[in-house]
């Protein structure tokens, strides 16, 4: 696609679950009389009345250890339980359904109330990626997919601002990354290659949408981004599963995260909220070399702190749609990044 025909009103897909998504650079000029979000407040490093700090009492009744850098435990408000069998019924009949069985667990990625990943040591990050890794090779052995997600900020639905994070693990592959299995699929099928290894060289090559990279890992703002300033955080390296990195790609993983969410944090002069999570191959048998380990970052912020961007109407009865252009995104993104 030509640079001009970047500004004109136009439709991109996305390679990696094949959904679309509606592009309308003219619409970042409209006037704005909605909602506007209240920026957080400062918090104390420690506040007696959080159901995640160190010595705590949570909702139900159970007390917080005085944990020293990450602490785990099973959500007392699970979405999955880990009892059941996985059966279909009503296959083929308009009331089909399944039973499922699963796994909540959260993560609190410090004992102090006032940070964020942004704002962690890098020791500290990768203290956090650890215990991803960890988690995930238990859960791994008893599930077919783990889902590590942080929700960061009210604006977000988070609703515990204590720096945290969870994991949710099924006996069934999700909706999103089942789009993702059928496409890396389909394209290592037809060319023997790595979907998003193949989409990262030739974002490296243009650099229109690339916001970070180092040795091993690269942020780009995709091609076919739905968020404002929505992100890709990938392994320039083949990986198929967050389990398999070592020591080193830890590292050099923690400098990269760190580096995105302060840039986020700077944009608008406040702690940027967003959804993130990890993707990678199920786990169960067959062959899967056409996964490629990556991340998602979802922020809401379109303009401002304090204006968000809201997915309605037409994003929920048509298609999505955005106003900024992703390479203006990145742009804005790269020129912040420390």
């Amino acid at each position: 696609m030509s640079s001009s025909s970047l500004n004109t009103v136009h439709r991109r897909r996305n390679a990696l679950n094949g959904d679309w998504v509606l592009v309308s650079p003219h619409r970042t000029q409209r006037p704005w009389q909605g909602q506007e979000e209240k920026t957080q407040a400062e918090r104390p490093s420690y506040d007696p009345s959080c159901y995640l700090c160190p010595g705590n009492t949570r909702a139900n009744g159970e007390v917080n250890p005085d944990y020293p850098q990450t602490y785990v435990f099973d959500n007392d408000f699970a979405a999955l339980l880990p009892t059941g069998v996985q059966e279909a019924k009503g296959v083929g009949s308009l009331f089909e359904s399944q039973n499922v069985a699963g796994t909540c667990r959260v993560i609190c990625f410090s004992p102090r109330h006032d940070l964020t990943v942004a704002q962690m040591e890098l020791v500290d990050i990768e203290a956090v990626l650890s215990t991803w890794i960890q988690e995930t090779k238990i859960l791994s052995e008893k599930y077919v997919w783990v889902q590590i997600f942080e929700n960061k900020g009210s604006v977000m639905g988070c609703s515990n601002p204590h720096p945290h994070g969870q994991i949710w693990a099924s006996s069934f592959i999700p909706l999103e990354p089942a789009k993702e299995e059928r496409e890396q699929k389909e394209y290592f099928q037809k060319t023997k290659q790595k979907l998003l290894l193949d989409y990262l060289a030739q974002e490296l090559t243009s650099r229109e949408r690339v916001v970070f990279e180092n040795e091993d890992w690269a942020v780009v703002v995709p091609y076919w981004a739905v968020w404002p300033f929505e992100t890709l955080l990938l392994p320039k390296f083949p990986v198929t599963r967050i389990t398999e990195l070592n020591d080193h790609k830890k590292k050099s993983l923690a400098i990269a995260m760190k580096a995105l969410l302060q840039a986020y944090d700077v944009l608008f002069e406040t702690s940027f909220p967003y959804s993130m999570g990890w993707h990678g191959a199920p786990f169960m048998e067959g062959n899967f070399e056409h996964w490629q380990l990556h991340a998602h970052f979802y922020p809401p912020l379109l303009r401002s702190a304090s204006v968000k961007k809201f997915m309605v109407g037409y994003e929920m009865l048509g298609e999505p749609q955005r106003d900024l252009t992703p390479e203006s995104a990145a742009e804005r993104l790269r020129a912040l990044v420390i």
